[in-house]
């Protein structure tokens, strides 16, 4: 199969022919027609994730369809459309029995604890407890897109944040995430304000639902967002990952708010100072969120269909496994809008 890997940290990435996957007795082997570039990958690409062992093949955002079946999977057969949480739980441990495959005990992560979807073909473990089917309806770049991004941030918002019609929600950071963020909000009957450095980046979560918007190198962030939601917002979250918005975050909020991490806080980013004095004064929340379980993509799905929300409409640009590289590179740098994908 073409993929893309890299031997070193930080090294070069490039194309080359690698062997095909094999499926063993409960995974399957999906050929990928689109995969997500997400800045996860980017953080693995760096060294800052200690799942990732060396050489490596990164993406965790997959859609295609299965290309072979190993001997202990039931549910699943060659040709049917599929994707997957970018977090697989194994089935067996105390969380998964609970439904919380997302934190389980023994997870596999595509592009993180084995290789992942840069490459045509890739092997997903625990096939049976964790493959999501596509709705006929769903394109695959489409389905790339709710990668890990939608779905953490569909997460994120409803179930960690337990958004309400009529709340004020703050998003700080307008990549795939945060615009995830504020289309779901928004869907839900929430206030959306929109944070970031970019204009072009605040047009577009204007246009999928933001209320208003704030640019963070030309205001005080929280006392704007706290103008604008007269008092502070009930829910506010961090889509970016860093010292700077973790603090704008949790300072945004009025009394009794909550705040959720989804962005990373990798690198020299991790361990950020909190304003533990406001947390305690204000009675505030602190809620961690990570990924998403595959029983819960069905009431999503059904929403998009319906037409209701349009992670589509968040689809950046499609390009080959070439170009994905030196997007994958250039990730830190927050150039453009939107997700991009690979198209195989």
């Amino acid at each position: 199969m073409l993929a893309a890997y890299f031997e070193q940290f930080r090294g070069p990435i490039q194309v080359a022919t690698l062997p095909d996957p094999t499926p063993g007795p409960n995974a399957v082997v999906i050929r990928v027609h689109a995969t997500g570039i997400c800045r996860s990958d980017w953080h693995g690409w760096q060294g800052h994730d200690s799942d990732v062992h060396l050489p490596h093949v990164p993406g965790h955002e997959l859609a295609g369809t299965i290309e072979a079946v190993g001997a202990g999977v039931r549910k699943w057969k060659r040709g049917d459309r599929v994707t997957v949480p970018f977090c697989v739980g194994c089935g067996d441990c105390p969380q998964c029995h609970q439904g919380q495959q997302q934190i389980c005990d023994h997870y596999f992560q595509p592009g993180f604890t084995a290789w992942g979807s840069f490459a045509e073909y890739v092997a997903i473990d625990h096939a049976d407890h964790n493959l999501v089917r596509l709705p006929d309806e769903m394109d695959f770049n489409t389905a790339a897109v709710l990668g890990c991004r939608f779905i953490t941030a569909w997460r994120g918002v409803t179930a960690q944040g337990r958004v309400r019609g009529g709340e004020w929600v703050a998003v700080h950071g307008c990549g795939g995430v945060g615009l995830s963020a504020i289309m779901i909000a928004a869907a839900f009957g929430a206030n959306p304000i929109a944070i970031d450095i970019e204009e072009e980046k605040l047009a577009l979560a204007k246009a999928l639902g933001a209320v208003a918007a704030v640019n963070a190198r030309q205001s005080d962030v929280v006392a704007a967002v706290r103008e604008i939601s007269k008092g502070g917002v009930q829910l506010s979250i961090d889509a970016l990952g860093s010292h700077e918005t973790c603090r704008n975050s949790i300072l945004s909020l009025r009394k009794q708010g909550r705040h959720v991490q989804l962005g990373l806080l990798s690198g020299s980013e991790a361990n950020p100072p909190l304003p533990m004095g406001a947390v305690i004064s204000n009675e505030l929340e602190i809620i961690g969120s990570h990924g998403m379980q595959a029983h819960q993509f069905p009431g999503m799905l059904d929403l998009i269909v319906a037409g209701k929300i349009q992670p589509q409409r968040m689809l950046g640009k499609v390009v080959s496994l070439e170009d994905g590289i030196q997007e994958l590179m250039d990730l830190n740098s927050f150039k453009g809008t939107g997700v991009t994908v690979i198209g195989f």
